[in-house]
């Protein structure tokens, strides 16, 4: 098992975890505190949930290099 300990990477992953929990909200799960959707707005990302979920799957596309 590895540690990723790199401050970017820090950042590329939480940015790709959130991704994954508004995916989730997309298609009806619920949670407690704040949403995903919630967190992203703050976070400066602008549209609707479709919208900054494309924005953030075009991000890992950059970061991994392949396409989904």
């Amino acid at each position: 098992m590895s540690a990723i300990t790199n401050p970017v990477h820090i950042e590329q992953m939480r940015l790709l975890t959130l991704r994954q929990a508004l995916k989730l909200e997309m298609m009806g799960m619920k949670k407690r505190g704040s949403s995903a959707y919630a967190i992203l707005k703050g976070e400066g990302f602008k549209g609707t949930r479709q919208q900054i979920f494309d924005q953030l799957s075009e991000l890992r596309t950059q970061w991994l290099g392949e396409t989904v």
